[in-house]
């Protein structure tokens, strides 16, 4: 099929702020807005995770893992409270075409 469009790779991330978590794809490189998805004060399930990223048009890498890195609000000041990113390879779901 002629114009097609290839699946581009990106990287989403996880924080929590002010009690709740927010799932985003990073799309650099692109004058896009970058797609969301807020969850409530639970963490969200490895499932409820892969379901936003549906929802937002990406899917994880096949092989790829959630990374989990530990960074604090405040990083000139050791006892800051502590921020947690978690990052995942994803690319972009195939458009769904007629």
């Amino acid at each position: 099929m002629s114009g097609q469009k290839t699946a581009q790779e990106f990287t989403a991330q996880m924080s929590v702020r002010a009690g709740r978590w927010r799932l985003y794809v990073a799309l650099l490189n692109t004058t896009e807005q970058w797609p969301e998805h807020r969850f409530g004060r639970s963490v969200p399930t490895f499932t409820d995770r892969t379901n936003a990223l549906s929802v937002l048009g990406f899917e994880p890498v096949p092989g790829a893992e959630w990374a989990w890195t530990e960074d604090s609000e405040n990083p000139d000041n050791p006892a800051s409270p502590v921020v947690l990113i978690a990052a995942i390879r994803v690319r972009s779901l195939p458009e769904v075409g007629a």
